[in-house]
């Protein structure tokens, strides 16, 4: 799935990207990368694992976060929440572990088709 005004909204917030162009006219790279971040979309890190929408590493604290993005039916929203964290939780630690960082974890991304978000998100 393609969710670029994600993508292009991550991106400005932490500087990898100057211009801001219309959503429907941005297109998302799939590396970017500065001094202090980096960003991958729809991007393999370890070839043997399934890899998440996004991943976002901070570069200054070491934190890295592994984002990956729903729409479900409403009634399947808790069960895609628990699935996405369950899916990433192995390249969570093996990345942990690989790049060095203090944290590294998942972010389920999981809006319903009828607008239903977890309350964790809602701030």
């Amino acid at each position: 799935m393609d969710y670029p005004i994600i993508h292009q909204k991550l991106p400005e917030a932490a500087e990898l990207i100057e211009d801001k162009n219309l959503y429907y006219k941005y297109t998302p790279a799939s590396v970017l990368e500065n001094d202090n971040s980096k960003l991958y979309w729809n991007r393999s890190i370890l070839a043997d694992k399934t890899i998440p929408d996004i991943t976002f590493m901070n570069k200054k604290t070491k934190n890295t976060f592994l984002i990956d993005i729903a729409v479900p039916n409403t009634h399947n929203f808790a069960k895609t929440v628990t699935d996405k964290q369950n899916r990433y939780q192995e390249l969570t630690n093996e990345i942990y572990a690989m790049w060095k960082q203090h944290t590294a974890q998942v972010i389920p991304l999981v809006i319903s088709s009828t607008g239903v978000i977890a309350k964790s998100k809602k701030t």
